[in-house]
């Protein structure tokens, strides 16, 4: 797919990796919704990009993706605003071991909620135009951390979801293509300086380090190029890794 043209809904798109999206996508000619819980951060940026590339190519959403009804409401605002969706970007996460139920809420059901919302605003079996759901995973979904199981657990329920979803049983029935982008160690707000906090338990911070020993993050940048590359490329169903500032590379599953 070529995203000049298209329009992308954006959650978490108001920092870290979701904003780095927005801006590469409105570069390379997108129409963008960015959709946030953070509406100060969010119409900072809807200002930004609205200066350098006009009103009609951006729109700020308020969005918390564990509030299905204010989820759809972001739905419903984008089409109004801009007559349809191309393409649904799932970015939205947090790691957050302590706040274990919010984290899957976020990370995993906020996933799910903007999959089945896709389906139900671009699928043609609604009326829609198809399109592509991609959700921001990570390395550690297939390759764990010790240091954050429940955060690793929500990532590695993703690339199952994607690669469910993105068979070409849902395709043919719904014609929404889906992929997941699974970043490796990446310079964003993911993760603060008092990285003890965010951990179920104090003791695992010996793990962290163990964990990140070898991590040489990337930028957010980078990670948003690679997008461009694997939404005019993969197929669906399929799951990408981004590290160490390389090439977009996909990760093949055996089939038993």
């Amino acid at each position: 797919m070529d995203v000049k043209g298209r329009v992308v809904l954006v959650t978490a798109g108001a920092g870290g990796i979701g904003r780095c999206y927005a801006e590469e996508l409105v570069n390379q000619g997108a129409k963008v919704s960015i959709c946030d819980i953070n509406t100060e951060e969010g119409e900072k940026v809807f200002r930004s990009l609205a200066s350098r590339h006009g009103k009609d190519r951006v729109l700020f959403c308020p969005c918390d993706v564990t509030d299905y009804p204010q989820f759809e409401d972001a739905f419903k605002t984008t089409i109004a605003h801009f007559g349809h969706i191309d393409v649904v970007i799932n970015n939205a996460g947090i790691m957050n071991d302590r706040l274990w139920e919010l984290e899957v809420d976020i990370n995993l059901n906020g996933v799910i909620r903007g999959t089945l919302l896709a389906q139900r605003y671009m699928g043609i079996d609604k009326g829609g135009r198809g399109g592509v759901v991609v959700n921001t995973g990570s390395n550690v979904g297939f390759n764990p951390y010790v240091s954050v199981p429940i955060y690793s657990a929500t990532k590695a329920a993703i690339v199952s979801f994607t690669r469910a979803f993105g068979d070409q049983y849902h395709v043919g029935l719904t014609g929404v293509r889906m992929i997941t982008i699974c970043p490796g160690a990446t310079k964003s707000n993911l993760v603060r300086a008092d990285v003890g906090k965010q951990l179920l338990s104090p003791r695992y911070e010996d793990a962290w380090r163990r964990d990140t020993a070898n991590s040489n993050s990337q930028t957010g940048e980078h990670v948003a190029k690679a997008l461009i590359n694997i939404l005019a490329n993969a197929k669906s169903g399929s799951v990408w890794l981004v590290e160490n500032g390389q090439p977009a590379k996909e990760i093949t599953f055996s089939k038993s």
